[in-house]
C-alpha cells in the first residue's frame, strides 16, 4: 500500500514539473487593448497638418486661379448716370455762349427770381408768394426779371409764345410745355429745367427719364421787351 501511494505522488511531481517548468523561464507581457473615440476604419491623419498663411492648422491655402466665365450674348454694361439734380452751367456762361434767351441783365434777374423760390411748396392756382401751381411760377419769376404777359394756364401761354426747335430749345428762358399742356417749366438748360412740381415744389428736373416722353414742346415770348435781347 506504501509502495503504491509513493508511485501516485511520483507520478504527480512529474507532471507539474512538465507544466511549471516551461513558465519558470519566461516572463509573458500582459497585452491591453487601446481604446479610441476615433472609428477602427477612419482614415489616418497626415504627419504634418496644413497650414494656411496664417500658419494655423486648418484647411488648405487656394492656389489655383478663379475663373468667371461670362456670356458675353447676355451681357450687359452697367447704365451710366446721364442726368443731374441741378443745372450744370452757370447763367453767365450761359449768356456768353450765346446760351440764353435774354441778354446778361435779365437772364441774371430771371435766375435769381428762380433761386429765390427754390423749393417752396406747390399750391394749385398760387402764384406766390409762399406757394405757387406751375403757371404761377413762370408768370411770377418773369414778371420779376422785367419780362411781362398776361397770367393764365399752360395751355393758355401756349398760344402766346413762338415755338422753337433745335439748339433753339435748349436755351435758358426758353419754356417748356409737358403733360398734353397741362404743366410748363423754364430751360435751364440742355439736360433740365425749372418747375412747380405738385410732389417736390419749386424744384429742378432733368429732361431724360420721367420727363423725356412727357414734353410738348418749346416756346419763348413772341415780343420780349427790345433792351432784354
Amino acid at each position: 500500500m506504501v509502495i503504491f501511494r509513493r508511485i501516485a505522488f511520483a507520478s504527480l511531481c512529474a507532471a507539474l514539473a512538465v507544466f511549471v517548468s516551461p513558465a519558470l523561464g519566461q516572463t509573458r507581457d500582459r497585452v491591453v487593448k487601446p481604446t479610441s473615440s476615433q472609428p477602427i476604419n477612419a482614415p489616418t491623419s497626415p504627419s504634418t497638418p496644413v497650414r494656411t498663411e496664417t500658419g494655423s492648422a486648418s484647411r488648405p491655402v487656394l492656389t489655383n486661379e478663379i475663373r468667371i466665365v461670362r456670356n458675353d450674348a447676355a451681357y450687359e454694361p452697367p447704365v451710366a448716370k446721364t442726368s443731374s439734380t441741378a443745372a450744370t452751367r452757370s447763367v453767365a456762361s450761359m449768356v456768353a455762349a450765346g446760351r440764353a434767351v435774354y441778354n446778361m441783365d435779365a437772364s441774371i434777374r430771371l435766375d435769381a427770381a428762380i433761386k429765390e423760390r427754390y423749393g417752396l411748396p406747390y399750391r394749385y392756382g398760387s402764384t406766390g408768394p409762399n406757394s405757387y401751381d406751375c403757371s404761377g411760377f413762370i408768370w411770377s419769376a418773369f414778371r420779376d426779371a422785367g419780362i411781362n404777359f398776361t397770367r393764365g394756364s399752360a395751355r393758355g401761354l401756349w398760344n402766346e409764345v413762338e415755338q422753337v426747335y433745335g439748339d433753339d430749345r435748349f436755351k435758358f428762358g426758353t419754356i417748356v410745355f409737358l403733360n398734353g399742356l397741362g404743366h410748363v417749366g423754364i430751360v435751364a438748360d440742355e439736360n433740365g429745367f425749372y418747375h412747380a412740381s405738385s410732389s417736390k415744389g419749386i424744384t429742378y428736373s432733368p429732361f431724360k427719364g420721367y420727363w423725356q416722353n412727357r414734353i410738348v414742346g418749346f416756346g419763348r415770348l413772341r415780343s420780349p421787351p427790345a433792351d432784354l435781347k
